[in-house]
């Protein structure tokens, strides 16, 4: 009897895995049409556990893709859609090739349509899902919508995007959903929370488009991204208006006149932020605005929930005091400011804003108005200025923002050298990240104080002191009561018997052992105690088993690289502070060398 087994790489992470190659074999697509496909249904290549087996023995190093994720391809039926593509292009190509114009304009008229519609509500089968996976969605297309016409890239799909990310900007600021911002050289960063999810996005600086000297990024590819993206953000936005009560599509100054976008760069951005001044129309008043809103909280009754339920409590009312952080407030911006970042941002916590409007459209009020609290300027003086308002350079707002409160004016005066720009994101509670003293400041309040506590050790110090004298008073009590105890047992002794002694002396032994001292301090040796400490942990090493070695000693490389990147941060800011106070110095020096006129 033979018995016939399976053969090698038929079974396991052989079978299980297959390369690129065979995958476009077995779906029969070009290698452009398999990656739009890819990343349209978001499909991405496996890192296998064991690539040997995986490759089924052959060397290098292969792009593979997980099985069934190739047979959940294969019944797509986009496919149908790009071999449409692939036949129309050919039947354009031939009729250009004959001239026959007559069925050349056709076939353009009825070209095939790619729709995603059913590929968003696979991908994403609840609107949470769809927010949680926004932030790459809003970078991009953010990004696309400060693109000009370029070769990989149609014109429809920027301004589309620019619609859409405008769209969206309005959403946040009916919702009063901003909660941190940072300027970067990268550009601005936002982070909005809506319906409980966290969304962070990037807003490049708009600067005119220059064009790469060589193809070093792949357009095509973000495009295909971006085409997704679009049909996405287009029903995430739907959403979010009907859940704020508001109309879709709203109606915007810049999304009705496209041919003037094509013209005048200039002229739809400064449209595009005066939309974002105008309030949105409501479907219906009658319904409450997310403005005035009361956030209940669920009352548990478990008693370990109790702290969770406080300090949710308290970062509500610090969420409520946020959302109304700018109302009352009319800002002024001056025309050297970056105007679409500040009107976001203030019109989501409740300020109105107003800049000058014979250089841009969409002004609510003038300079001259004296109801105007603060005047954003970006220069170091100003020919006129009102006694009734604050001149602030643009940071007050981002930093006003970040602290949760209005921070004081003073520093942020027309002129003044600003504090530096914190960012929000950075987690000092995560272990091995670096703080700057600016921030460990405003965390604790005893940093900045070494005179102070110069003076609590020495307090600490004479305390120590007392209690030692405290101390040695109380041993020369006991040692004269033990003295005192001696001479009446020695009176005693003389008169009883000698077994009356013995009971006596174990009597006055268990009242001895009874009796409170005073503990005598332990002096610990901090060598000694680091030396073993040091042990324990070489020992508790080597208790690590073999397979978790690998990635013990990677965590430890990761854990040496940042301890590595705090040490070179510090010494930065040492060399810069190093600089600043001899540039302080020269400048003292140069003022007294100064003759008086």
């Amino acid at each position: 009897m033979v018995v016939i087994g399976k053969k090698k790489y038929q079974s396991g992470e052989g079978a299980q895995f297959m390369s690129r190659k065979a995958a476009l074999k077995k779906l029969q697509l070009s290698l452009t049409d398999f990656r739009r496909l890819c990343i349209l249904k978001g499909i991405y290549p496996r890192e296998p556990r064991n690539r040997k087996r995986a490759q089924k023995g052959e060397p290098g190093i292969k792009i593979l893709y997980h099985k069934k994720d190739i047979q959940f391809l294969i019944h797509e039926p986009i496919i149908w859609k790009l071999r449409d593509y692939k036949i129309f292009n050919k039947k354009i190509a031939k009729a250009k090739a004959l001239r026959d114009f007559s069925n050349m304009k056709r076939y353009l008229n009825n070209h095939p349509t790619l729709k995603l519609d059913h590929i968003v509500k696979e991908r994403y089968p609840t609107f949470i899902d769809a927010l949680r996976d926004l932030d790459d969605c809003l970078t991009l297309c953010f990004l696309f919508s400060t693109f000009p016409s370029l070769t990989h890239i149609p014109r429809d799909q920027s301004i589309l995007c620019r619609r859409l990310s405008i769209e969206f900007l309005h959403a946040v600021i009916a919702a009063k959903a901003l909660r941190k911002v940072f300027v970067s050289i990268k550009g601005y960063y936002y982070q909005a929370e809506i319906k409980g999810q966290t969304i962070t996005w990037i807003v490049p600086h708009h600067f005119c488009f220059e064009p790469q000297a060589k193809n070093q990024v792949d357009f095509k590819i973000m495009s295909i991204f971006v085409e997704f993206y679009i049909t996405m953000l287009g029903f995430v936005n739907y959403r979010l208006y009907h859940t704020l009560n508001l109309y879709y599509p709203p109606k915007l100054t810049a999304a009705e006149n496209n041919d003037k976008i094509l013209v005048d760069e200039e002229a739809y951005v400064s449209e595009r932020i005066g939309a974002l001044n105008v309030p949105l129309v409501t479907l219906d008043p009658s319904v409450q605005s997310a403005e005035d809103e009361e956030l209940e909280m669920d009352q548990f009754t478990n008693e370990g929930d109790a702290t969770k339920l406080e300090e949710a409590k308290l970062e509500a009312e610090k969420v409520k005091k946020l959302k109304t952080l700018f109302k009352g407030l009319k800002v002024f911006l001056n025309r050297e400011v970056p105007r679409e970042p500040l009107v976001f941002i203030l019109r989501c916590f409740g300020a109105e804003v107003s800049w000058d409007k014979l250089l841009f459209v969409g002004a609510t009020f003038d300079e001259s108005d004296e109801t105007i609290t603060h005047h954003v300027v970006d220069r170091p003086s100003m020919t006129k200025q009102y006694i009734s308002r604050y001149y602030v350079q643009p940071q007050w707002v981002f930093d006003s923002v970040n602290a949760r409160e209005l921070m004081p004016v003073e520093k942020y005066l027309m002129g003044c050298v600003l504090p530096p720009h914190l960012s929000p994101f950075s987690d000092s509670r995560h272990d091995q990240a670096y703080i700057p003293p600016e921030e460990r400041a405003l965390m604790d309040s005893d940093f900045k104080l070494t005179n102070d506590a110069g003076e609590s050790d020495e307090e600490s110090e004479t305390e120590d002191e007392e209690e030692g004298e405290k101390a040695e008073g109380e041993d020369l009590q006991d040692s004269d009561e033990e003295s005192e105890q001696k001479k009446d047992e020695e009176a005693n002794d003389a008169e009883m018997s000698s077994a009356e002694k013995e009971k006596q002396q174990d009597r006055l032994k268990k009242k001895k052992e009874m009796k409170v001292k005073t503990g005598a301090v332990t002096k610990e040796n901090p060598w000694e105690k680091n030396r073993q400490e040091k042990q324990e942990y070489r020992l508790r090493e080597r208790m690590i088993k073999k397979k978790h070695r690998n990635l013990y000693r990677s965590m430890m490389k990761g854990r040496e690289e940042r301890s590595k990147q705090i040490w070179l941060l510090r010494k930065k800011r040492r060399l810069h502070d190093a600089a600043e106070k001899e540039k302080r110095k020269e400048e003292r020096k140069q003022k007294k060398s100064k003759p008086i006129e």
